[in-house]
């Protein structure tokens, strides 16, 4: 009777085989009391994650699949992007909107702020986990950076592009954006801040900057990633120091637009009129791109102080890559009262310096800002 009962039990499979051996001898199965009922892992919520795109070089398209830097960005749609990638439905619930669809370099203030003020609308309600934004690489380091100060949400959102176009050999993009939704979806994400994912790495929008426009590995912060996502899970090995979303005083729902900031970069030999036309342009503060520790020619020093007597903020920031501005070395800052701008290039100067105009133009409490964020 037993080797009846066994052989019985050995004619079914999988789970039932299990069950039914160990009814046949009598126990009571462990594997029946933990395992769900059917149908249940399959109704486990996923995350929502909603994409919104802007266009750039991860929607563009080339003509020649061998080439990687020649196409037109901005072509492919929010739809056909998502729909390359079907992988992503295994990892969150996704869905998409077209905000933009231009090439990043074209990105106007109004339009950040257009997009922020999106982002935060849909991290505010319930049903959204995360927002992935898909754009141009030329102008990513700038967006996420804002992104970072204005949205009061610790919801992850991550902004993601591509080196190459998804008609190359070698094309990024798709490999990204199904990071970017791993990243997105992810519970550890929560408070990191706004995140860049690109290349396997995750770097915090506040640091990262583009430094190279060819291969893939371009984007880099000098105090190294945040973590890595390795087949399909995220690796986080440090957290962002600066004030940032939930602790920042900033918030995109006060703010309709940005004053005017201007960047003049520094080399030998530079025009003094430069700086002039950026006050006639109706520039409230300038940054200088300067050379070495942000750096001012002697013969522009006057210059600068002028332009600051005459009520236009000027911020010292650095054109190298890496290191930081100091306080009233090179230049005496405390005496000409002009800010300095830390670790961050001129780019990120500016858009720091523009959020922070919405609120103060004390330069006391615009230093105090650059040291705090």
């Amino acid at each position: 009777m037993f080797s009846c009962r066994i052989g019985a039990v050995l004619s079914l499979r999988g789970t039932t085989l299990a069950l039914a051996l160990a009814s046949a001898l009598g126990a009571t199965p462990l594997l029946a009391r933990e395992m769900p009922e059917a149908g249940t892992a399959a109704a486990v919520k996923k995350p929502n994650v909603v994409i919104l795109a802007t266009g750039g070089t991860i929607a563009g398209a080339g003509a020649d699949a061998a080439n990687s830097a020649t196409y037109t960005a901005a072509k492919v749609p929010v739809d056909k992007l998502i729909a390359a990638v079907p992988q992503m439905s295994t990892i969150a619930n996704v869905r998409g909107e077209q905000v933009f669809q231009i090439a990043s370099e074209s990105f106007t203030d109004a339009q950040l702020v257009q997009l922020a003020k999106r982002v935060s609308q849909l991290l505010k309600q319930d049903d959204v986990d995360g927002v992935v934004v898909t754009h141009g690489t030329d102008t990513l380091e700038e967006t996420s950076f804002f992104l970072d100060l204005v949205v009061k949400s610790d919801k992850p959102i991550v902004v993601v592009g591509s080196m190459r176009p998804s008609t190359a050999i070698s094309a990024d993009g798709a490999l990204n954006l199904l990071d970017a939704v791993t990243v997105a979806a992810s519970k550890e994400s929560v408070g990191k801040g706004v995140t860049v994912t690109m290349n396997d790495y995750i770097q915090s929008g506040r640091d990262v900057n583009k430094r190279t426009n060819v291969v893939p590995s371009a984007f880099y912060s000098q105090w190294g990633p945040l973590g890595m996502v390795v087949e399909g899970k995220t690796y986080f090995f440090r957290s962002l120091a600066k004030r940032h979303n939930m602790t920042s005083e900033f918030d995109i729902d006060q703010i309709d637009s940005l004053p005017l900031v201007g960047i003049v970069y520094g080399s030998g030999n530079m025009i003094p009129g430069v700086y002039d036309a950026e006050v006639q342009a109706g520039a409230k503060a300038i940054v200088n791109g300067g050379t070495g520790n942000g750096s001012v020619p002697g013969y522009l020093v006057e210059k600068l102080k002028d332009i600051r007597a005459k009520g236009t903020i000027v911020i010292r920031s650095s054109r190298v890559p890496d290191g930081f501005v100091l306080r009233n070395a090179e230049q005496p800052d405390d005496t000409y009262d002009w800010v300095v701008a830390h670790d961050l290039n001129p780019a990120k100067a500016k858009i720091l310096a523009a959020v922070a105009l919405t609120k103060t133009s004390d330069t006391k409490d615009l230093q105090r800002i650059f040291w705090e964020y």
